[in-house]
C-alpha cells in the first residue's frame, strides 16, 4: 500500500481554495452522513480544490489505500467524492487523509451545497468588483506618469501615494480568497498555485510602497490591482461553471427517479418508473414533463428542450 505522506499534495491549478481548517474541524466526525447499501458503507464528500488529473489520482489512491475502501471515486467537474468501505474503518479517518493532502473536505448536505456555491460566487464577484473599481482609478492615476509629460516629483510622488492608498485596500480585501488558500497550504508546509500568486500581489504591492515612500520614479500598483482583478474573473467563471455542471449532474441524476406514463395493453394509462420503460412502449407526456428516454412522437406536437443533452 502506498504512503499517503508521499504523495504530493496541493493541485498545480490552484482554482478553488480548500476549506478553512476551522470549518472543517467543524465537520471532522461524518458519521452521520455514511450509509449502509448492501452490507457496505457508503460517504459522500465534497472536495475542494482538486481541479486537475493529478489531484484526482492522488486523492483516489490515498483514499484506496485505506483499509476496507472498495470504491473511492472522485468526479472533478461537480467536486464530489463517493467513498465505498466494508470493516471497522472510521469515516473520519477519510476524511482526515483527503485534508491531510491539502485538500478542503466536507460531507455533502444537498440542501446547503448550492447555497454554499452561490455564497462563493457572491464573495468572488464583490472582490472582483473592487479589483475593478481600484484598477480603473489607478489606471487613470498611471497614465498622467506615463505619458512622458514634465512632472515634478512632488506631483509624482503624490500620484503614487494617491494610487496607494486605493491600492492597498483593494489588495487587503479583494486578495483574500489567494491569501487564505496559500496560508492553508503553506501552514500544512505544503504549495499551491495561490502561494506565488499571494507572494506576486504582495512583493509588487510592498516594492510600490517603498517606491513611492523613497520617491522612486517606478511603482508597481496598476500592475498588482489589475492581475488581481483579471485572476479574480477567472476565479469567478470557474466557480460558475462548477455550479452549472454539478446542477447538471443532478438533473441527470434525477432522470433515473422519474416515472413515466404508459399506455398499456388495453389503452390504459399507468405510471412506470424509467428504467421499466422498454422500447415500443407508448408514453403520454404532459406539457411541462420531462421526456426521460428517446422517442418518437406519434402523435400531437410539442416542443422539448435538449439543452441538457446537446449542451447548447
Amino acid at each position: 500500500m502506498p504512503d499517503t505522506a508521499t504523495l504530493d499534495p496541493g493541485c498545480p491549478s490552484g482554482l478553488a481554495p480548500p476549506e478553512p481548517v476551522s470549518a472543517q474541524a467543524s465537520v471532522a466526525d461524518p458519521s452521520p452522513f455514511v450509509k449502509m447499501k448492501g452490507g457496505m458503507r457508503e460517504l459522500e464528500l465534497s472536495v475542494r480544490g482538486a481541479k486537475c488529473g493529478g489531484c484526482l489520482l492522488k486523492i483516489e489512491k490515498a483514499v484506496g489505500a485505506l483499509p476496507g475502501v472498495s470504491i473511492a471515486r472522485l468526479n472533478l467537474s461537480t467536486g464530489e467524492m463517493r467513498v465505498t468501505w466494508s470493516g471497522d474503518l472510521m469515516g473520519a479517518r477519510i476524511v482526515e487523509t483527503v485534508s491531510g493532502l491539502g485538500y478542503g473536505t466536507a460531507p455533502i448536505d444537498r440542501e446547503l451545497s448550492e447555497d454554499e456555491t452561490k455564497r462563493e460566487e457572491r464573495s468572488l464577484l464583490m472582490a472582483m468588483g473592487i479589483a475593478g473599481f481600484a484598477a480603473a482609478n489607478i489606471m487613470l492615476l498611471s497614465i498622467s506618469v506615463w505619458s512622458g509629460a514634465e512632472m515634478g516629483e512632488a506631483t509624482r510622488r503624490l500620484m503614487h501615494m494617491i494610487s496607494g492608498a486605493i491600492a492597498l485596500p483593494a489588495v487587503m480585501l479583494a486578495g483574500q480568497p489567494f491569501f487564505k488558500s496559500a496560508w492553508g497550504v503553506l501552514k500544512r508546509g505544503h504549495a499551491n498555485m495561490d502561494v506565488p500568486i499571494s507572494l506576486a500581489l504582495i512583493l509588487a504591492t510592498g516594492v510600490s510602497i517603498w517606491q513611492t515612500l523613497e520617491g522612486g520614479h517606478h511603482a508597481y500598483f496598476d500592475a498588482a490591482v489589475m492581475l488581481l482583478f483579471f485572476l479574480l474573473i477567472g476565479r469567478f467563471l470557474d466557480a460558475r461553471l462548477r455550479r452549472r455542471a454539478h446542477a447538471a449532474a443532478h438533473d441527470l441524476a434525477a432522470l433515473r427517479s422519474r416515472t413515466a406514463t404508459r399506455l398499456g395493453a388495453r389503452g390504459r394509462a399507468e405510471a412506470v418508473k424509467a428504467a421499466d420503460i422498454a422500447p415500443g412502449d407508448t408514453l403520454l407526456i404532459a406539457a411541462g414533463e420531462r421526456a426521460l428516454v428517446d422517442l418518437d412522437i406519434v402523435s400531437g406536437c410539442g416542443a422539448i428542450d435538449e439543452s441538457l443533452v446537446t449542451g447548447e
